[in-house]
């Protein structure tokens, strides 16, 4: 998706050119193939580096674009949003110390983005999904401005041909529809890469499949979204729902996500890419130049452009790619499902247990994939990033917990294939280690964070929990710990705090209870008697508001007409209250409760309820403003 010259694939003329090409380097790679024409022999690793960038209130800044420039550094791109950025690590060849190696050039490129950030009071942060992202940082305004992100905005839309939705459910629901894709910009990932030897390929992307679930559940370190607790890897799902292009016109119609873990074992590297040719519509196309197949025919290596830009558009947890380096093609797969964070260390103790457990595949497996079950792999998967840690698993027909299934199988496989690889004893210790303390401790960086945010909730409303907690992880993660030594967060951090009080959706309150017109004063009353409450908002059956009752209004109108059992609650309500928007600033909403002599403001959207903000919280929030300003 680097490739700056995209055109929507819509012109039928550039469309048919495209996908000629798009054939031809089908053909070209598996003529590759059978040529002998791939790098034999070498075993290199490399990793790709997703991380957020906040301002000094720890919520989403809109300034990568400008830090970016500042580092001015090739290692650094862009992302899909304002507040992401990513870091393309260079390959290196395995050896005795290559892990170190790689966090080495991870902590000086980081340090890079650290110092350019601080540069604008700014911070950066590793984790999967900023626990502080709101509602604005899934606007437009907050994309990236370059064409391939615009482009890739509209052709996923057009294509959906209705809004996105999102349903997510854990401790917690996200149930909502949304305008664009900027959902997906919440992920952040730590994409791990590891070269595999050509004739080893179908076995080895097999192997990669049926060992994702035990890994995933131990790295796993995105739990929030939007202040509510969900999956312990909500990556997974947001992924998948955020840019599905599947509308719900096709409900009887099996359709492959574009976000996939896949559906079966695969047979060969040509069965991947034919698979999704045959599968998954073009997005894009871009001028091709050179034939792959006169390229090859006149003894040179073919970029196979139309073949990468595809499979870019095409996001498996697993990704088989296609590289050329020093002239001479190779073949890698990319693990995609690994999460941000929470510390370097714990990011390359990920990649070194992912490492040694591909390079340790039981010869049982080799070419007997017809006697394993796709089906349990893929739902080891998804329970893996639902439970994380605390999930089950079946391996080789054994039930078992996720924690008894890598002390007792995948450690010693990633030991065995770390040493087989020639990495150093105190190599090994020094980050299986982690995996270990990890597991023993049930420690992931999702756990930390769930605890963590179910502590500060004890004293602090969401938006203040979700900025507390993402200042403490920036404060733990300079430490050098691995998160299973990490102390969990409590009050005790509350220091912490700086929230930026500036708009209303950061201060509302959405959990509410709410009545419709024809529902009886009496309900009304009992129920803001039970749940303690001075405002009760009136709204259609289709969320759209109809009118506000306070206890006063509602105590007085009910003394007044005390014969009559019947009232309802559209004979109460104030019509046509005064409303705020969700996007509004905070200083306007006090300034229109003391305008409109009014004790509440119901926060509507496009004529529908979506919260309320009262007086006594303005109050509240006022003296919290103070406290931070002195």
């Amino acid at each position: 998706m680097g490739n700056q010259n995209l055109a929507i694939a819509k012109d039928p003329e550039s469309r048919k050119y495209f996908l000629k090409h798009l054939l031809h380097d089908v053909e070209a790679i598996e003529k590759m193939l059978r040529d002998g024409m791939f790098e034999t022999g070498v075993t290199r690793i490399g990793a790709e580096q997703e991380f957020c960038l906040v301002d000094r209130h720890f919520k989403p800044s809109k300034n990568a674009s400008t830090v970016l420039h500042i580092i001015d550094d090739k290692h650094f791109t862009s992302e899909l949003a304002r507040y992401n950025l990513e870091i393309n690590l260079d390959p290196c060849e395995v050896c005795s110390d290559c892990f170190s190696k790689v966090e080495k050039q991870l902590i000086e490129m980081l340090g890079l983005a650290e110092e350019a950030a601080s540069s604008l009071d700014e911070k950066i942060i590793l984790t999967g999904i900023l626990p502080s992202i709101d509602f604005r940082a899934v606007q437009l305004d907050y994309l990236t401005p370059k064409i391939r992100y615009r482009a890739l905005a509209e052709i996923l839309s057009e294509l959906r041909g209705e809004e996105f939705e999102m349903n997510i459910t854990g401790v917690d629901e996200l149930i909502l529809r949304h305008d664009n894709i900027l959902f997906e910009a919440c992920n952040t990932s730590f994409q791990c890469h590891l070269q595999v030897q050509p004739d080893e390929f179908a076995d080895m992307y097999n192997w990669a499949q049926m060992i994702s679930g035990p890994v995933l559940s131990v790295v796993a370190n995105s739990p929030l979204l939007l202040g509510k607790q969900l999956w312990a890897e909500t990556r997974i799902p947001l992924f998948q729902q955020s840019i599905d292009t599947r509308g719900k016109v096709f409900n009887f119609r099996e359709r492959e996500q574009r976000v996939t873990y896949g559906n079966r074992w695969i047979k060969g590297l040509g069965d991947v890419f034919k698979n999704d040719i045959a599968r998954h519509t073009l997005l894009f196309s871009t001028k091709i130049e050179t034939d792959s197949l006169e390229t090859l025919k006149a003894g040179g290596i073919p970029k196979l452009e139309a073949l990468q830009l595809h499979n870019g558009t095409i996001y498996k947890w697993n990704r088989p790619c296609y590289g050329v380096g020093g002239g001479v093609p190779h073949l890698r797969i990319e693990n995609r499902y690994m999460p941000s964070g929470p510390t370097e260390k714990d990011e390359i103790a990920n990649l070194a247990f992912w490492v040694g457990i591909m390079s340790n595949m039981p010869e049982n497996y080799r070419g007997n994939w017809d006697k394993h079950s796709f089906d349990e792999a893929k739902e080891n998967f998804y329970k893996a990033a639902m439970w994380g840690i605390q999930s089950g698993m079946v391996w080789e027909g054994e039930l078992m917990s996720a924690k008894a299934l890598i002390l007792d199988k995948m450690l010693p496989l990633a030991e065995g294939g770390l040493k087989k690889l020639g990495i150093d004893d105190k190599e090994i210790e020094n980050y299986l280690s982690v995996i270990e303390g990890r597991t023993r401790t049930h420690m992931t960086g999702s756990r930390w964070i769930v605890t963590s945010y179910r502590n500060f909730r004890e004293h602090f409303d969401r938006e203040e929990a979700t900025v507390a907690l993402t200042a403490v992880m920036d404060e733990m993660r300079k430490t050098g710990k691995p998160v299973y030594e990490w102390d969990v967060a409590g009050k005790k951090k509350s220091d912490y705090l700086k929230v930026r009080y500036d708009i209303v959706s950061s201060v509302m309150t959405t959990d509410l209870v709410t009545v419709q017109e024809n529902d009886l004063a009496e309900l009304v009353q009992k129920i803001m008697e039970w749940r303690n409450i001075r405002h009760m908002p009136v709204e259609s059956s289709k969320g759209e508001l109809r009118g506000i009752i306070t206890k006063k209004r509602l105590n007085d109108y009910l003394k007044k007409h005390s014969n009559d059992p019947y009232i309802v609650a559209s004979e109460i309500m104030e019509e046509n209250p005064a409303v705020i928007s969700p996007d509004d600033d905070l200083k306007y909403a006090m300034l229109l409760l003391l305008d409109k002599k009014v004790s509440c403001l119901p926060v509507v959207e496009d004529n529908r309820l979506v919260g309320i903000i009262t007086d006594h919280d303005t109050r509240e929030i006022w003296e919290k403003m103070k406290h931070q300003n002195d």
